[in-house]
């Protein structure tokens, strides 16, 4: 038994460990949809970290208040106890304004053409696009404690807090800290 743990005991610690690893803290996550288009896109895989202080606009995996068997993939705009606001497609956060450069192309494309041709795949968006008069509608929200505020970055077809309401803590499940598919795409969330 004393070779055998000899042998073997550091191949099973490592693979406790990683087993440990990923079922307590790293998740993988597919992207299911076009919400987070053009930042993140439908079938990108990405690993979340569950144990993230989570942050303004940080990219997170979420149930959805509505539908708690769905889990989400969007950006993180109000925190606990913020005012937020959006006007004119421009975002203020507790009476200040905030650049959200994340969106700029889809932005521009819908100043273009209202989003025809990046929405060509589907013509229930295209209708949508059409008849939008802004990129993102106004809103204003206080988000409770504990709660928070999330939009997804293609804002006119996105079911997001505008929807659902907002997300407790406790079904937000991780971070997108990395995307690693498709291989061509690596790229860390930051």
């Amino acid at each position: 038994m004393k070779e055998f743990i000899k042998n073997w005991g550091i191949f099973f610690v490592l693979a406790a460990l990683f087993i440990a690893l990923r079922i307590f803290i790293i998740v993988p996550v597919t992207v299911n949809g076009h919400s987070m288009d053009p930042t993140l896109a439908d079938g990108q895989k990405l690993i979340t970290y569950q144990l993230s202080n989570i942050e303004r606009f940080d990219i997170v995996t979420t149930k959805e208040p509505d539908d708690l068997d769905k889990l989400a993939v969007k950006r993180v705009i109000g925190l606990p106890g913020d005012r937020v606001q959006m006007q004119d497609d421009v975002l203020t956060i507790n009476g200040e304004e905030v650049d959200e450069s994340y969106l700029e192309p889809y932005q521009q494309e819908f100043a273009e053409d209202q989003l025809q041709s990046a929405y060509s795949y589907n013509p229930a968006f295209q209708e949508i696009a059409e008849n939008a008069d802004a990129f993102t509608s106004d809103f204003t929200y206080v988000v409770p404690e504990n709660n928070y505020f999330v939009l997804g970055d293609n804002r006119l077809i996105s079911k997001d807090s505008r929807a659902f309401g907002f997300v407790d803590q406790s079904m937000i499940e991780g971070e997108a800290v990395l995307r690693y598919w498709p291989l061509n795409e690596i790229s860390t969330m930051r």
